[in-house]
């Protein structure tokens, strides 16, 4: 990734990248598997409880000087309660578990292993949070599923290269969808490793 710089920002200097960020996950998430809807209202208003958390972390991908990607993270206890549920439900200990964000990428820059370095970066920052696990949501679509790009590969080997499985758990999460016009109540499934 010779044209990129990471950088990590967390807390309140996450605002000085809010509304790239919004755009950039806008943009992202209107393709395949999670066909997004989003406003930039609504994601800077969300991306605010990233900011309003201390121990938050916005990993950014930066191509002179512009915002090409970024990845989230935050500890479990600060992140949406639908997320919070789906571990309080089997008595995990909220407080040892850093939820990971999400990760968005223009596709002219993956592949140079920006990926990984989401990873590791969230991954020290959760560890420095004294989390012993760290986990994320993934969309659940089906395999005929008509929006589904011609060729398209899911990021599953990647994330289990990475050492993250499916753990069982299940998450819903309604957003405003591209393919059909409206909200839609979507499934997640969670993966995660130990830290």
């Amino acid at each position: 990734m010779p044209d990129v710089i990471i950088v990590s920002v967390g807390g309140r200097e996450i605002l000085s990248y809010l509304d790239d960020v919004a755009r950039l996950r806008i943009e992202v998430f209107r393709d395949y598997p999670y066909l997004y809807a989003g406003s930039l209202e609504y994601e800077q208003d969300y991306l605010k409880s990233y900011a309003a958390c201390d121990e938050s972390i916005f990993v950014l991908a930066l191509a002179g000087g512009d915002v090409v990607g970024v990845s989230t993270g935050l500890p479990m206890l600060a992140a949406d309660e639908a997320f919070q549920r789906a571990y309080r439900q089997y008595g995990d200990d909220l407080s040892k578990i850093f939820y990971l964000g999400e990760s968005v990428l223009l596709p002219t820059h993956r592949g140079c292993g920006i990926g990984h370095a989401f990873f590791d970066e969230r991954e020290k920052q959760a560890r420095h949070c004294g989390a012993t696990l760290a986990t994320f949501c993934s969309v659940v679509r089906s395999a005929d599923h008509p929006s589904k790009p011609e060729g398209y590969r899911p990021h599953d080997v990647f994330w289990k290269k990475r050492g993250y499985e499916p753990n069982g758990l299940r998450a819903q999460l309604a957003w405003e969808q591209v393919d059909v016009g409206g909200e839609v109540e979507n499934e997640l499934v969670f993966w995660s490793r130990s830290l």
